[in-house]
Order: C-alpha cells, then sequence, then structure tokens
C-alpha cells in the first residue's frame, strides 16, 4: 500500500471523526491495513487504538461503502462491534467460512440479548447497536452506508498473534511503499 494512499486514509478518517463529534485522544496509536490484498478501497479498515491495555483494548475504525474486513477469528480474544455512526453489516459463522460444509445455529449476543442465528448469517448494525463476538467466532464486516465509525471494545488485543483469517494469503499488516513523507506513524512501524 502507498504512503500517499494510507495518509489520504487517515486524513479522511479524522475529517469524518471530528464532523461526527469523535475526538480522539493525544497521540492515538494509528493503523490501516489493506490486509496485504493491494486493494484498500475494497478490502481495508482504519484503526485507532484508543485504550490498550493488559486486561482490555478499545478501538474507533473507519471503513467507506464497499471495503470489507474479511473473515477472521480469534483463539483468546472478546469483543464487542459498535456501529457508532452509519450502518454496519457484522456475518458472522461458528466455524472457519472457507471449510464449513454445515449452516448450523448458535448463540450470540445483539445489543446484550442472546440470539439464536444461523451460521453466515448477516447482522445490520445501526449506529449505537453492537454485536458481542466470543473467540473462536469467524466475522467480517462492511458499512451498508457511505461512510461508517465502527467502536470496538474488547479483552487484552494481540493483532500479531490473535488474527486467523479464513484466507490464508491476507497479512494483518501491510506492506507500505514510501511514495511521500507519513504524517503519523503506524501501529506497525513501532
Amino acid at each position: 500500500m502507498k504512503r500517499s494512499e494510507i495518509n489520504k486514509a487517515i486524513s479522511d478518517a479524522g475529517i469524518f471523526f471530528k464532523k461526527n463529534c469523535w475526538t480522539l485522544p493525544p497521540n492515538p496509536r494509528w493503523d490501516v491495513t489493506d490486509f496485504g490484498l493491494g486493494s484498500f478501497l475494497n478490502c481495508g479498515l482504519v484503526l485507532v487504538n484508543l485504550a490498550e491495555e493488559e486486561e482490555y483494548c478499545e478501538k474507533v475504525m473507519y471503513a467507506i461503502e464497499g471495503q470489507i474486513t474479511p473473515a477472521h477469528t480469534h483463539q483468546k480474544k472478546k469483543e464487542d462491534i459498535i456501529c457508532r455512526t452509519g450502518v454496519l453489516v457484522v456475518q458472522l459463522w461458528s466455524q472457519n467460512p472457507q471449510i464449513q460444509k454445515t449452516r448450523g445455529r448458535f448463540n450470540v449476543k445483539i445489543n446484550g440479548q442472546s440470539c439464536l442465528i444461523t451460521s453466515g448469517e448477516k447482522i445490520k448494525l445501526h449506529a449505537g447497536n453492537r454485536v458481542t463476538i466470543d473467540p473462536g467466532v469467524w466475522h467480517e464486516f462492511y458499512p451498508d452506508s457511505e461512510k461508517c465509525v465502527i467502536g470496538e471494545v474488547s479483552t487484552a488485543n494481540d493483532d500479531l498473534s490473535d488474527n486467523f483469517f479464513s484466507n490464508e494469503e491476507i497479512g494483518r499488516y501491510t506492506e507500505i511503499i514510501e511514495d511521500e513523507l507519513r504524517i503519523v506513524k503506524l501501529l506497525s512501524e513501532n
């Protein structure tokens, strides 16, 4: 991914956060990813880590219509994905969707209420709605509106070793092609 694309994504996200009254803390930790697939506008996400503690993490994310965060799971992390602005679609599976043969049913919490859903079902979240994703539940999400602010509150975050994608060609962090100066240092650039 080109640095100019990363800078534009950060700038666009910052403008949209400000427009929707999301004030970031001092020195936020930014991340921009195309998941190593080379098509940020189709498969990408802007993330900002707001809190990174031993016991928990909080993020705010930005995505635009047409951008998908591909199917993945976590072995350790439990998280709430919250639509903060716009409309967000979250698709959930009980097993890896690349190899799953059945469409069994399982329980998931939506807005704190346990619901029985069919594996592969899509849940539409409007602003303020949330879904709780337990470890081992496969999920992907994308905006169903022009732009979307997405929140995440989770147990401790380990992006290096607790992200498992159904497409094994996907990587969590993006290779950066330097074509202009960076406006912020990304999480992956520690």
